[in-house]
């Protein structure tokens, strides 16, 4: 499988990319970028509560700002922290609370909702409309339950990143250059894997088509690569060229923007990878019960 894998990868990557361009990936980042503005704070407040379960919500908040700041620059961590705060204070009497969260868990989920119909594009499969709201009822569902799957990797995420963190900062300073080189081998390694494993499981389960897991994971590490290269070329561009001054005080939103609008593209070409994978290598995927080909 893996010679074929290697003389094949000019024609996969060759669909690949012409799938890629025929679905437009700019515009569907685009459309994920202007939901996920309005979602990020919902998906701030479940983060923060559910891992506020384990450890301090203060803690957590201030992991979470700070692996913002180190990949995103500063403007984008004052923001989020803003959207952090003000996540918290909307919690005033019983019932304001319980419509906050709800009007937080549908704008949370409505991001997730808009990829869905994305990668049901990539795979070719359509869901079938008459099944009314409780289709809708059950898309909601899975979004939420990937919610809770990525609220726990970013759990694990968060605590090791802040052991390494700490670990880091004392190897940089009394141990030898090789020691150096090899924890940050070690480091890259742990972000590429957790997000390689974030790709795999929207890959997995928010199309609807019947996607076998050794489909996903190729292109889960492909994305996942690529994101994480991307990620150090923009943490750097941002920190350096300061863009968001040329917007004055909505400086910010526009990076929060770009920031997701090039992820979104990085995802659609991992789909679009694991899609022409499949394609390739099991012929045609078929469609779950609520779907049908297109």
């Amino acid at each position: 499988m893996r010679y074929i894998i290697i003389n094949n990868i000019g024609k996969l990557l060759k669909e690949t990319f012409k799938e890629w361009f025929i679905k437009d990936p700019f515009r569907q980042s685009a459309v994920i970028a202007y939901y996920a503005v309005f979602s990020i704070p919902g998906l701030l407040f479940l983060v923060v509560t559910l891992t506020g379960y384990f450890f301090e919500k203060d803690v957590v908040s201030q992991s979470i700002l700070t692996q913002v700041s180190s990949t995103m620059g500063v403007d984008i961590a004052a923001q989020i922290e803003g959207m952090l705060i003000k996540a918290s204070e909307a919690k005033s009497t019983f019932m304001g609370s319980l419509i906050g969260i709800v009007i937080l868990l549908v704008g949370a989920t409505g991001v997730f909702v808009e990829l869905q119909k994305s990668l049901n594009q990539i795979w070719k499969v359509k869901v079938v409309p008459k099944k009314g709201i409780i289709l809708i009822l059950k898309s909601r569902l899975f979004s939420f339950g990937l919610i809770l799957a990525i609220a726990f990797l970013l759990l694990i995420s968060l605590v090791i990143s802040t052991a390494l963190a700490a670990m880091g900062a004392w190897i940089k300073s009394d141990a030898s250059g090789f020691m150096v080189i090899i924890f940050n081998i070690f480091n890259f390694a742990f972000s590429l894997a957790i997000i390689s494993a974030l790709f795999a499981l929207m890959f997995k389960i928010l199309p609807d088509a019947k996607i076998k897991w050794n489909h996903v994971w190729l292109g889960s590490v492909v994305a996942g690569s690529l994101f994480t290269i991307g990620k150090t070329a923009l943490a750097f561009y941002f920190g350096t060229a300061h863009p968001a001054s040329v917007y004055g005080t909505a400086g910010s939103i526009i990076l929060i923007l770009l920031w997701v609008s090039y992820s979104s593209m990085i995802m659609f070409f991992g789909a679009e990878f694991t899609a022409a994978y499949a394609r390739m290598y099991s012929g045609k995927v078929p469609p779950t019960e609520i779907a049908k080909p297109i």
